[in-house]
């Protein structure tokens, strides 16, 4: 059955699409996670953090695949910043980080990862909501995306979009078909159908908890 699914374009000078995060570094992925997307709608709805349960359901309804239109060039930026005793951070779980500890000389480090010139497509459509009018349909998203309750960004707040976020409608019966019918080639990730061979990706967020939330099946390969 054919459907219609959301177009989305993320490019800009640079963005990043986020990923598992060691220590003091930030990778980025080529594609964009379901959560980061759940984030982006969530930020253009105008939610705020504390609404997890709001962001966990429309997370569990996201289907979607992916599609690099140009390939764009990794960055890393290297952070040095030398924290003083009083020097406090700012947090997302509610209270200011403080240095620990008796000595101060080394500097506090952070290395993220960038993607320059980053084109990415994204179609995207919405399983039921598990009750009537519990959340965003693929209208109200795109009318977000085009009238944000606040300023909208790819991955990290300096990325800035530097085109139209909603790109339009496409139609397709698979996600596959729905990358095939924008009618441009690349590199592509979409959910696994059927019996074609696929892997674990892990880009899933328990927004209850704030913690990694698991893994989905996808495949990857190209669109002619």
């Amino acid at each position: 059955m054919t459907r219609r699914w959301l177009h989305l374009r993320l490019t800009a000078p640079l963005l990043s699409f986020g990923g598992v995060a060691i220590d003091h570094v930030g990778p980025t992925r080529d594609f964009p996670s379901a959560s980061a997307l759940t984030g982006l709608f969530a930020n253009a709805l105008g939610w705020r953090r504390e609404e997890r349960v709001a962001h966990q359901a429309l997370q569990d309804r996201l289907v979607f695949g992916a599609l690099i239109a140009r390939e764009g060039r990794l960055m890393t930026d290297n952070q040095n910043a030398k924290l003083e005793a009083s020097d406090r951070g700012w947090t997302t779980w509610g209270r200011p980080d403080e240095r620990a500890g008796a000595t101060y000389d080394s500097p506090h480090r952070r290395r993220r990862d960038y993607l320059a010139d980053h084109d990415c497509r994204v179609v995207l459509q919405l399983s039921p909501a598990p009750a009537s009018g519990s959340g965003p349909d693929l209208v109200a998203l795109a009318a977000a995306l085009d009238r944000p309750a606040r300023p909208l960004f790819i991955g990290r707040k300096p990325c800035l979009p530097s085109s139209r976020l909603f790109a339009g409608w496409v139609e397709g019966a698979t996600a596959r078909d729905a990358l095939q019918a924008l009618g441009l080639p690349g590199r592509a990730l979409w959910p696994m159908e059927g019996v074609e061979s696929g892997s674990d990706l892990s880009d899933l967020r328990n927004w209850i908890t704030g913690l990694h939330g698991g893994t989905r099946r996808v495949s990857e390969g190209g669109i002619a």
